[in-house]
């Protein structure tokens, strides 16, 4: 069969070659096009850093998160739902409390007025112990029983933004730990301990919580 009688390569006549047996103009056009596409592809592999793994410095675990460079933010103990859960403080609206958390964790807590101009359907809250059970484990800022948050990642009504509800047993004697906002409640509903809110928010996000960690 003669070159004018060969049968069409492709679609619409395409010929990859010439009667001589090289590349058409067009043929040189699709093998420039499919090296593109492979140098790209590969480029966005290793700039995603899926062929180089997880950064090193990078930590996922229960004591904090750990940046690349050595910075680390550390994990607070708490109580939601009657379960332990883990925190970090990033942010407060006041200065006082922002030192106080500074101080406790030796991780900077920022300042940030502004958040206590949010609105109260943005934010949860945190009951914050003043008086009461002193642990051999973790304490809150005061020194007493870890803080207890009324909302956790998946409720509807979760928010990382927190107003301080400061709580004070009126009988410490009686005092005991408190793990869940129902239980809080209930004490104060019958006279066992007394709440206060100065106003002051918090930036509190979950580490870990009940079913989910980050």
């Amino acid at each position: 069969m003669s070159d004018q009688e060969a049968a069409p390569e492709g679609p619409e006549n395409f010929r990859w070659r010439t009667a001589e047996g090289g590349p058409t103009t067009a043929g040189w056009i699709v093998i420039g096009i499919l090296i593109a596409v492979v140098v790209l592809g590969f480029g966005a592999w290793w700039t995603f850093g899926l062929g180089r793994g997880m950064p090193s410095g990078t930590d996922m675990s229960g004591g904090g998160m750990e940046m690349e460079g050595g910075a680390q933010l550390p994990a607070v103990h708490g109580y939601y739902g009657g379960q332990d859960i883990l925190f970090v403080h990033t942010e407060a609206s006041d200065q006082q409390v922002a030192d106080m958390l500074s101080g406790m964790m030796g991780s900077p807590v920022v300042v940030v007025p502004s958040l206590a101009e949010v609105p109260d359907s943005a934010v949860g809250n945190v009951f914050v112990f003043r008086n009461g059970v002193q642990p051999d484990g973790p304490r809150g800022p005061f020194g007493f029983q870890p803080d207890v948050f009324d909302s956790a990642p998946g409720d509807q009504n979760y928010s990382p933004l927190r107003q301080v509800v400061l709580v004070t047993w009126r009988d410490e004697a009686g005092a005991q730990v408190l793990r869940s906002a129902e239980d809080v409640e209930a004490a104060g509903a019958d006279g066992r301990l007394a709440t206060e809110r100065p106003g002051v928010v918090v930036n509190m996000p979950f580490l870990t919580w009940p079913g989910g960690a980050r």
